[in-house]
């Protein structure tokens, strides 16, 4: 039941629930777009000793991560239930965020009006801008962002970036490592062997041999039992994976766009982050990277140097 229920997401990007706390007064995340996947040269110990190093290839994949635009401060009050919303402060929206939220157009209170000694939390309100990048969209995606440090200095922090841009620099580091929220690819209906990847019934079985066989005793209470694997709707999930290293965030584009552009995506035109491995979702889909809520504490942390980026055509272009 760890992935349970198996149902599609209400939207094409993740809601995360949990943030890790930091003292430091500073946003715990961000968002990028998907770009793609390539291979990188970087040393690595060997296990021998530590004088000796080796270098290898490592897959990774390519997030272009252009500034969000904040565009609001939320507070909130602790309840019986948790966290509740008392009140936020919103800027006049510009054309960009009126194409997601056609209403926004006035400017509600000022934020000078707000007590922080009242409020148990304060989140930035933010959103996206896919126009400067070249995936073909012009509306944004709005999500909300907290902040680490006390209530009086979230609430400093939030009355300074009001109305203003931050940038992928500005809330990580190279060599950390983030979760990565998002929805990953649907793959429409499938079978119970490839859903759940049960095993193929004898040769001899009659009817199918992909199927769970006979359940004898489970068709008793008149319906499918949950527990039993049957074909249904698979992927778009909402997903998360946990301490993805960040090996470099970039600010120059052509050190990583491939000769013909990124296969689905095009060409990266804005700042850009590498982080080892794969991460869910297809080439354009919007990924919230968060500060690790569970870090391992022998990870290393030390950023590899990288020798070389693969910028080959996978096309053979």
């Amino acid at each position: 039941m760890q992935f349970w229920p198996r149902k599609r997401a209400k939207k094409p990007y993740a809601r995360v629930r949990s943030w890790a706390g930091i003292a430091e007064a500073a946003p715990l995340g961000f968002a990028g777009y998907k770009v793609g996947m390539t291979h990188i040269l970087i040393n690595k110990a060997k296990t021998g000793g530590k004088s000796q190093v080796q270098r290898v290839f490592v897959p990774v994949s390519i997030l272009e991560c252009p500034p969000l635009k904040v565009y609001g401060v939320r507070a909130y009050r602790e309840s019986e239930n948790g966290l509740k919303v008392a009140t936020e402060v919103v800027v006049k929206a510009d054309k960009e965020l009126s194409r997601k939220t056609p209403g926004a157009k006035k400017e509600t209170k000022k934020i000078d009006s707000l007590k922080p000694e009242d409020y148990s939390e304060f989140r930035l309100l933010v959103y996206t801008q896919p126009k400067l990048t070249g995936i073909g969209k012009k509306k944004p995606e709005i999500f909300e962002i907290a902040i680490g440090g006390k209530p009086q200095e979230q609430f400093e922090y939030a009355k300074n970036v009001l109305g203003k841009e931050i940038s992928i620099g500005d809330v990580f580091k190279e060599g950390e490592y983030v979760d990565v929220h998002g929805i990953t690819k649907g793959k429409g209906v499938q079978g119970p062997l490839k859903r759940f990847g049960i095993k193929r019934t004898s040769h001899k079985s009659e009817k199918s041999v992909r199927t769970p066989g006979s359940l004898g005793g489970w068709v008793g209470q008149g319906v499918w039992m949950w527990r039993v694997a049957k074909a249904g709707h698979m992927g778009y999930n909402v997903r998360t994976e946990y301490n993805k290293w960040l090996l470099k965030i970039g600010k120059n584009p052509e050190e990583i766009n491939v000769k013909g552009g990124f296969l689905h995506y095009g060409i990266v035109k804005n700042d850009y982050i590498i982080v080892k491995g794969s991460v869910q979702g297809t080439p354009k889909r919007l990924l919230k990277l968060t500060k690790a809520i569970r870090p391992d504490p022998k990870a290393p942390r030390e950023v590899p140097p990288i020798h070389y980026v693969s910028t080959e055509s996978p096309q053979g272009k």
